[in-house]
């Protein structure tokens, strides 16, 4: 089963049974593991994270991403072959208002969760033509502190034969895959959710991260 929610207009289509509106993201979160959240990242800061995010790629400060968590962590293009530039709120205020957002998630989320939040991370993350990224989960042995996964696109469009679908798997082996439309947001559970990046075909933009229980930080020793 899949939520799918008009985000800037969500005190029109949030509203069912609850009433609080953010009670029914919690509530399909908690049932079935995601919630997706079309029109999150309003227009105006889509368009400036982007530019941003291109503006690090020409002063090539992104570097090639990996996999697995401190004395495990290596390289593996046969498993994931995108690039990252870790974001840094103090230092990055051209993506605030994505951070704005991403405060107000773990503050509603705790609230209705129960979750424990106490951190979060972020990067940019850019998959050239023909890049993509295996089937895993966003969890390690040796760090256990990832509670949500939060990723953001911040694509300029996207059409069906750009390919770079965000494939989610359901605990019976079957999934749903989700396109990368600008402004878009998908929250899973960290630990219980399979999932994949189906290849690219076009420059795939986003932002992408985790909300954590602390300690937080340990994310640049990462992939």
């Amino acid at each position: 089963m899949l939520l799918l929610y008009k985000f800037a207009a969500y005190s029109h289509t949030l509203k069912s049974k609850f009433s609080d509106p953010w009670e029914s993201v919690a509530d399909h979160l908690s049932a079935h593991d995601w919630v997706i959240l079309d029109d999150f990242l309003p227009e105006a800061e889509t368009i400036a994270a982007r530019n941003y995010l291109k503006k690090k790629l020409a002063k090539d400060a992104f570097k090639v991403a990996g996999i697995g968590a401190l004395h495990d962590f290596r390289v593996e293009k046969s498993v994931r072959s995108d690039e990252i530039y870790w974001l840094d709120p103090r230092r990055d205020p051209e993506v605030e208002g994505f951070f704005s957002l991403a405060e107000a998630v773990k503050a509603h989320l705790n609230r209705l969760c129960f979750l424990s939040i106490s951190g979060s991370e972020f990067h940019f993350a850019h998959y050239p033509p023909g890049s993509f990224y295996k089937k895993h989960i966003d969890q390690f042995d040796a760090r256990s502190n990832r509670l949500i996964s939060m990723v953001c696109y911040i694509n300029e469009f996207w059409e069906p034969e750009h390919g770079g679908e965000l494939r989610l798997y359901r605990g019976d082996g079957t999934f749903k895959d989700v396109a990368p439309l600008p402004g878009r947001a998908v929250l899973f559970k960290s630990d219980r959710v399979p999932h994949e990046v189906l290849e690219s075909k076009a420059s795939r933009y986003s932002i992408t991260g985790w909300l954590l229980h602390q300690p937080a930080g340990l994310g640049y020793l990462l992939g």
